[in-house]
């Protein structure tokens, strides 16, 4: 969309908000504000430019006067270039799911306990990262090793308001899916010997019900006894629940919760974000095979970062990152991975805008 019809519907969306029969539905007005403040940061740094734009042209007048105001322009010149940068990448087409809610599941791979462990470690990772952010967190599902790792867990991630863009919980952790390789010497090897094991991590957005149509007629629910570590039970009733898609296959299960009524809808929450992004997934691919000479630099299905504990050393094999902080990251200080990621992602952008 051009800018000249961004700035129009801006002013209509001020309009239409300074009337008060529009807050009479709330459900239209929070989607009127929503888009306003979607727009407000692109019409900003354009009237700032604007402004800049202006003053750069009455310093070069009165720079034959004052040799100071020929300095003063070639400051203002700078700025503006800034600010021209800036609103190029506000004006990249953005992600639909950029104010979403994220729903992250970390499961152990190939290593048995060691990996598990690794799982427990990614967890607190993200969970202490989220919590510099100032981000939401809540432990859907788990199942916990022996040894206090997870074999599998589901945290949904929320925003906290209306997260200015770039800044929410699906931009900051979108590209953490993946396979996630450690190398380092496990508590279980009594030899020295450094492994390699590997967890999975699954990102998706965080689903509405008006967004996502389930059928119950489409759906087959099990339940069954939940299970803690080493497979000892921990509840006496078959509280546990897992929902079958019928047409997609798409399969999630719960037992975390007391109540059977109670996984089913945290079932239920895990299976519509799952559709949702395997329809997204559907979209993104009909839309790559149109612009099939556009590779992404940032793949969320391939194996993405090896954390090298003897090295200290943290590598994200997308984008070439390599930082000897380990210890740093896994204490929740994910800024500069995730800062590298976010930039390859802006640059592929810009440059299939252009193309």
């Amino acid at each position: 969309m051009k800018l000249d019809d961004l700035l129009g519907e801006y002013y209509e969306l001020e309009q239409q908000l300074a009337d008060p029969e529009v807050h009479a539905d709330q459900k239209k007005a929070r989607t009127l504000g929503k888009r306003y403040s979607q727009l407000t940061p692109i019409i900003q740094t354009y009237r700032q430019l604007k402004q800049v734009e202006s003053d750069i042209g009455a310093a070069r007048e009165l720079a034959s006067e004052d040799p100071a105001f020929a300095e003063e322009a070639d400051r203002l010149s700078k700025e503006a270039d800034e600010l021209t940068e800036r609103l190029r990448v506000l004006l990249i087409p953005r992600d639909p799911a950029d104010e979403k809610n994220l729903i992250m599941e970390v499961k152990a791979g190939e290593g048995g306990e060691e990996s598990a462990l690794f799982a427990g470690d990614l967890v607190r990772m993200y969970l202490r990262y989220a919590e510099r952010l100032g981000f939401k967190t809540e432990v859907i599902d788990a199942t916990h090793s022996d040894l206090g790792g997870y074999k599998d867990i589901t945290i949904a991630f929320k925003n906290k308001g209306n997260p200015e863009p770039g800044t929410g919980v699906w931009p900051v952790f979108k590209f953490e899916g993946g396979v996630h390789r450690v190398q380092r010497v496990p508590v279980t090897e009594s030899q020295g010997r450094i492994h390699t094991s590997a967890a999975g991590v699954l990102v998706v957005p965080e689903a509405e019900e008006i967004e996502v149509e389930i059928h119950d007629n489409d759906l087959r629910i099990d339940v069954y006894r939940s299970s803690g570590p080493g497979g000892q039970s921990v509840n006496t009733t078959d509280s546990a629940v897992r929902i079958t898609h019928l047409p997609t296959g798409i399969v999630a299960s719960c037992q975390n919760e007391k109540s059977q009524l109670q996984n089913k809808d945290q079932a239920m929450r895990i299976l519509r974000a799952r559709i949702y992004a395997e329809a997204q997934a559907s979209k993104d691919a009909e839309a790559a095979a149109e612009r099939a000479s556009q590779v992404r630099t940032v793949d969320r299905s391939e194996r993405v970062r090896t954390y090298n504990f003897p090295e200290n050393r943290i590598s994200d094999h997308r984008v070439g990152y390599k930082a000897y902080n380990l210890d740093q990251v896994l204490d929740g200080e994910l800024d500069g991975v995730i800062r590298a990621l976010v930039d390859a992602d802006t640059k592929e952008r810009l440059e299939a805008a252009q193309s």
